[in-house]
């Protein structure tokens, strides 16, 4: 994942100015360490720090249309951009760039362009013929973005918090599936699907939609320039993201440049479920297999990075983003830039152990709806977050547009979980991939019961980050914890802890 910065109307073309986002854009180069840019038009500012993943020789940004009138920053990468280039015969283009694509379809669509895009991003587009400027957030939201704005008029756009936190009067997050237009002065929705009204859907379940649909969501993502992976704990969905590529690689560019081998990632305590799930899985597929292992300790000495990187106080999101972020690191070390990831199938098949409880297909279907659209502040943010910070890029298939579209369209009576018929949950997703003739994974792994990803890495961790939080907040803190703060008071000693790490780094922040 890149790092953006943009500074837009500031009033200020000076010397200082410019300096000054330079400096606010080196806070972001962890996102992005093999080049930065800067490019200034007036009073107007992008810079960007590059992860190079698709043509790393020519693609460093800005980038521009033909006579340069048209300026992109973007983070992210559009898997259909051979597709649209076709649709842009009379466009010629400087670089190979998959971003390239976004400054061509602007000059030909303006502004309602961007649904025309298949795949995750985040950019800032400037147009030096009037000034104007639009910012645009993928569907879901696996690109993390906000906005603020500053006294002087300014709209400041950041891939992080630290980019602009201290610099506006407000900031927020950017909504996902949606674009700010300075013409429009606002925010319009773009993304705006069937199952997002949350009404009931009715299409009949057919396995095979839903393998199909999934297959080429995992096989659009092996579009890379450089050294990848796939994460790999050993259930469900890391390993159906897994035996996809391993059963896919031969045949790609990848593959050619990088060999048919592919390589897979695992971490966790010593004697965890998913180090021992994941190897097993791994033996079966014919991965290349590391596994990383950290301690209580090592992950408590971590706390303060993770929060500062990952940029919340959310206890289960820091509990999960903890390991995924002592991984990266490690697996940056080994020269891979890119990972394949399995978030998002939970909240789209309602995987979590609490569904069990809905009471009728409806409110199975709405708290799915629910569950997708807040991902950007959980999951989201912890898969991009987590792993950017060692320039690694994270890529979820489950969050295809396609492939929710499909898996949102069927009548969530199918999804449902029904022991006494022998479907516990995510059975359709399961039942998918059973393939007899040709297995894609052991049987007992495809049937395997859900564990939390910070359970996973092993029983231990959870019980350490409470035993040390209660070193450090004691029961006096608690009973002032709602004057200290007021807004999403915690009600936890470990929760408190995240707070008072949080709010050093972030004290302008009170809701997230």
């Amino acid at each position: 994942m890149c790092g953006i910065l943009a500074v837009l109307g500031c009033s200020d073309d000076s010397q200082a100015k410019r300096v000054r986002v330079l400096e606010l854009s080196r806070r972001l180069r962890h996102r992005g360490p093999d080049w930065s840019g800067l490019y200034q038009n007036g009073d107007n500012y992008l810079a960007h720090q590059r992860l190079a993943v698709i043509d790393p020789a020519s693609g460093d940004q800005p980038l521009f249309n033909e006579d340069k009138t048209i300026v992109v920053t973007v983070n992210g990468e559009i898997y259909n951009h051979e597709e649209l280039r076709k649709r842009l015969k009379n466009h010629k283009f400087r670089t190979g760039s998959d971003c390239e694509v976004i400054a061509h379809l602007y000059e030909e669509y303006g502004v309602d362009f961007v649904d025309m895009l298949d795949g995750i991003f985040s950019f800032v587009l400037l147009d030096t013929r009037d000034n104007s400027f639009m910012v645009a957030r993928d569907a879901i939201g696996v690109t993390s973005l906000y906005i603020g704005w500053g006294l002087d008029g300014s709209v400041w756009i950041s891939s992080e918090m630290k980019g602009l936190n201290d610099d506006c009067e407000h900031f927020e997050t950017f909504p996902p599936g949606h674009f700010y237009s300075s013409k429009l002065g606002g925010f319009k929705q773009w993304y705006n699907p069937p199952w997002f009204n949350e009404s009931v859907p009715s299409t009949p379940y057919e396995p095979l939609a839903i393998r199909r649909a999934f297959e080429n969501a995992v096989i659009k993502r092996l579009m890379t320039d450089v050294p990848f992976g796939v994460l790999l704990s050993g259930g469900l969905d890391s390993s159906l993201v897994a035996s996809i590529t391993a059963r896919h690689l031969a045949g790609t560019k990848a593959a050619k440049q990088w060999g048919p081998q592919l390589h897979s990632f695992c971490v966790g305590l010593e004697g965890s479920p998913d180090l021992k799930a994941g190897k097993e899985v791994a033996e079966y597929l014919g991965t290349v297999h590391h596994e990383f292992h950290f301690s209580v300790q090592d992950g408590i000495d971590a706390i303060e990075d993770v929060i500062y990187h990952v940029e919340t106080y959310d206890v289960t999101t820091i509990r999960a983003s903890t390991p995924m972020f002592l991984m990266s690191r490690k697996i940056k070390s080994l020269g891979v830039k890119m990972v394949l990831s399995g978030e998002g199938a939970d909240e789209i098949f309602g995987g979590y152990l609490y569904f069990h409880k809905a009471p009728n297909k409806k409110e199975f279907h709405q708290e799915t709806c629910r569950k997708i659209k807040a991902l950007h502040k959980y999951d989201c943010l912890r898969a991009n977050k987590s792993t950017s910070a060692f320039g690694l890029e994270a890529r979820v298939p489950f969050l295809d547009k396609d492939f929710i579209n499909t898996a949102m369209s069927l009548d969530p009576e199918s999804k449902m979980i029904k022991p006494e018929e022998g479907r516990i949950e995510k059975w359709v997703l399961r039942r998918a991939f059973d393939d007899e003739e040709r297995p894609y994974l052991p049987k007992h792994i495809l049937y395997r019961q859900k564990e939390q990803f910070s359970d996973g890495v092993g029983y231990s961790w959870i019980d350490g980050l409470k035993d040390h939080a209660a070193q450090n907040v004691n029961d006096k803190m608690m009973s002032n914890a709602g004057h200290i703060f007021p807004h999403n008071t915690p009600n936890t000693k470990e929760a408190y802890y995240y707070r008072m790490i949080f709010e050093r780094f972030f004290p302008q922040v009170r809701v997230l």
